[in-house]
């Protein structure tokens, strides 16, 4: 069986659901395929929970003009549909007077990309805040906030469906074609069936390169190969010595290993950074042994044995181990010469905080 549709969003994470949000409510019928049975069950839940300022992105790219849009749009979304969150700021340490070239760094490219909020501290005022924390120099962050992740989804959704948008799970998509007047996408599940739409937004996440495959007629030189990195958390026992992020100086393919604060007061470590070829979200006890060493550099009273494997991410890359990090990757017609097909791939850090502008963007595409 076939059925004509407007719209077809693929993949109900965090980003897909924006997306489908805003084209809904810009009146259009939206139909969202999710192969999972619930909205947002990996990377967009698999995350720190942290709503970024627009400090580490090259002035420019798509994650700078994203992160930054997207965090002001975030905290009045939040504002507007009762979504918990917390405005809390961060500090971002440097634990060695080599360090403070980096933060200087930091705070220029920060600047670059409109984050002129950005201040000093010193390591008194950084006691005086954080008493558990030793540097050299640090930058506070005052714009840097954490959520519950799940409810800004559910508010996503809620919106989505109240402008008409319909979701499908357990509806994997397993084929397509590209044809002169639409895009036909085949679905799988309890009742597989096909979709002919007039847009089709690919949202897939750690997927979306292999969904692209499968739809005949995408060139197969637009779609860049897909690296998974792991980024494994854990959780620290007894009393929070925290009340906001921690952030060391970043490295080569994430933010280092941070501390994260959830709403409810609990302490995260991580993530740090492990390639993999498959998916598994197995926390491996073992890598405990490189979170002391990592985080003892700020935090020197952590007790051995206090911290446990909580949860792990996996990111999305596209680019190799070893490469410098690259910007999202959003294709349109221009980029694959197909009509009606958006593309997203390498929507990692910071696509949550991005998802409103990225969704705001799309609509302006289409």
């Amino acid at each position: 069986m076939t059925e004509n549709v407007d719209c077809v969003v693929i993949g109900a994470g965090v980003v897909g659901l924006a997306v489908a949000r805003s084209i809904a409510q810009a009146g259009r019928e939206v139909i969202i395929l999710e192969k999972a049975d619930a909205f947002g069950t990996e990377t967009s839940s698999r995350h720190s929970e942290v709503i970024h300022a627009g400090i580490y992105y090259t002035p420019g790219s798509l994650k700078a003009r994203f992160c930054v849009e997207g965090k002001r749009a975030m905290y009045a979304f939040c504002d507007d549909h009762g979504v918990e969150y917390r405005n809390c700021g961060k500090i971002i340490v440097a634990t060695d007077d080599a360090q403070i070239s980096e933060l200087e760094r930091l705070k220029a490219n920060a600047a670059g990309n409109g984050v002129t909020d950005l201040e000093w501290m010193t390591p008194a005022q950084v006691t005086e805040m954080e008493p558990a924390v030793s540097c050299v120099g640090a930058l506070w962050s005052p714009s840097t906030g954490i959520l519950d992740s799940h409810s800004f989804m559910l508010a996503l959704l809620g919106d989505a469906e109240a402008a008409g948008a319909f979701m499908a799970l357990k509806c994997p998509v397993t084929g397509g074609q590209v044809m002169n007047d639409g895009i036909r996408i085949d679905c799988g599940g309890d009742a597989p069936m096909s979709l002919f739409a007039n847009v089709v937004i690919n949202s897939g996440g750690l997927w979306a390169q292999e969904i692209a495959r499968l739809i005949g007629g995408i060139p197969e030189n637009t779609i860049p190969p897909t690296y998974y990195c792991k980024g494994n958390y854990y959780t620290l026992s007894g009393k929070p010595p925290f009340g906001r992020p921690i952030y060391p100086v970043p490295e080569k393919a994430g933010l280092g290993v941070h501390v994260t604060v959830d709403l409810g007061g609990q302490v995260r470590f991580g993530p740090d950074v492990e390639w993999i070829d498959s998916l598994d979200y197995e926390v491996d006890p073992g890598r405990a042994d490189g979170f002391y060493g990592a985080v003892r550099k700020y935090f020197p009273d952590l007790e051995n044995g206090a911290i446990q494997p909580g949860y792990s991410g996996i990111r999305p890359k596209i680019q190799a181990p070893g490469e410098p990090a690259k910007d999202f990757v959003i294709q349109g017609q221009d980029d694959h010469g197909v009509s009606g097909l958006v593309n997203l791939f390498g929507i990692e850090s910071p696509g949550m905080t991005s998802s409103l502008a990225i969704a705001a963007h799309i609509s302006r595409i289409i």
